[in-house]
């Protein structure tokens, strides 16, 4: 009967000191669920509201604009507007370009760096996170300095070496911006991927080694395999960030004509908020970029299980 007492003394304290850890921790976190809500889900929130709506004229379009209810015509509006079709179709190549590039690098500087001895690490890792510590903005402006022609020493030692290149032509902006974005992001993963390869036992590779296998079996065959979580989570970010592209062809468009108002998805939405003042198409445009955001995130991540658990 002693015993049983404790227990249940014991199991009330537990409870009471539960509810009480509880309502601490909610204490705690109404601060960040009130900032999220304000700074994140309102106005994604309203973003949809907007986009229902537009502003129409009576009669020959004198007269004041009236808010009125249109279902789903911004979005169809959007969807046939072909610089916005276009602008989605340069995305697409922008992400075929650019991400193999930035992730295969990241994965190749990441083996090396692993592989590197322990003096020479911490110097490789300086460098290649360098770039990622500039802000995108600064780094869009450099590399537009680098690419325009008559001011750039890169374009002019092309010059004297033969080799004419315009990198603003309507041809080369494309490559020329994946480049600025693999620039300013590797390094960034470079990190990830390598905390996650200093992860890995060292049994494994002891025993790999021991079985005859080269550094670079190694590499393909035991290190690749074993961080392959942390370059799904990569890869989720990186198509999040890549449907967001903005800030790079935005600086960009100020050095050459190649790059329009309306060169991307994002810059659409942000010349029809702010240059045409239709901001209920432009609410539209964001959540059709949200939308295709979260197919490709849910792409990702089932893939990444699927991978995980084989």
């Amino acid at each position: 009967m002693a015993n049983q007492a404790v227990l249940t003394a014991a199991r009330t304290k537990s409870r009471a000191t539960s509810g009480t850890g509880g309502r601490a921790a909610s204490l705690f976190l109404i601060p960040f669920f009130t900032v999220f809500t304000l700074a994140m889900v309102t106005p994604v929130v309203y973003a949809i509201v907007l986009s229902f709506y537009a502003q129409q004229k009576s009669g020959l379009g004198f007269g004041e604009a009236k808010t009125s209810f249109v279902g789903l015509e911004n979005y169809v509006q959007v969807l046939q507007s072909e610089t916005f079709v276009e602008g989605l179709g340069r995305l697409v190549l922008y992400c075929a370009i650019y991400i193999p590039c930035m992730v295969g690098g990241a994965i190749i500087f990441a083996l090396l760096l692993d592989a590197a001895v322990a003096r020479a690490r911490k110097l490789f890792q300086l460098l290649v996170f360098l770039p990622h510590a500039v802000p995108g903005v600064i780094a869009a402006l450099i590399w537009s300095y680098l690419y325009s022609p008559g001011v750039s020493p890169l374009v002019s030692a092309l010059a004297s070496g033969g080799i004419q290149v315009n990198f603003l032509d309507v041809h080369y902006v494309l490559p020329s911006i994946v480049n600025i974005a693999v620039w300013e992001w590797t390094g960034y993963n470079v990190i990830i991927l390598f905390t996650a390869l200093q992860a890995v036992p060292r049994e494994i590779l002891e025993a790999a080694r021991v079985d005859g296998a080269s550094e670079i079996r190694t590499a393909l065959s035991v290190k690749f395999p074993l961080v392959l979580p942390a370059l799904g989570v990569i890869m989720l970010f990186t198509i999040i960030g890549t449907l967001q592209l903005f800030t790079e062809p935005s600086i960009v468009a100020k050095a050459t004509a190649s790059v329009t108002g309306t060169w991307v998805p994002n810059l659409w939405a942000y010349d029809a908020a702010f240059n045409r003042h239709n901001l209920n198409q432009a609410a539209a445009a964001s959540i059709i970029i949200a939308l295709i955001a979260a197919v490709m995130s849910w792409v990702v991540t089932r893939f990444t299980a699927r991978t995980n658990k084989s």
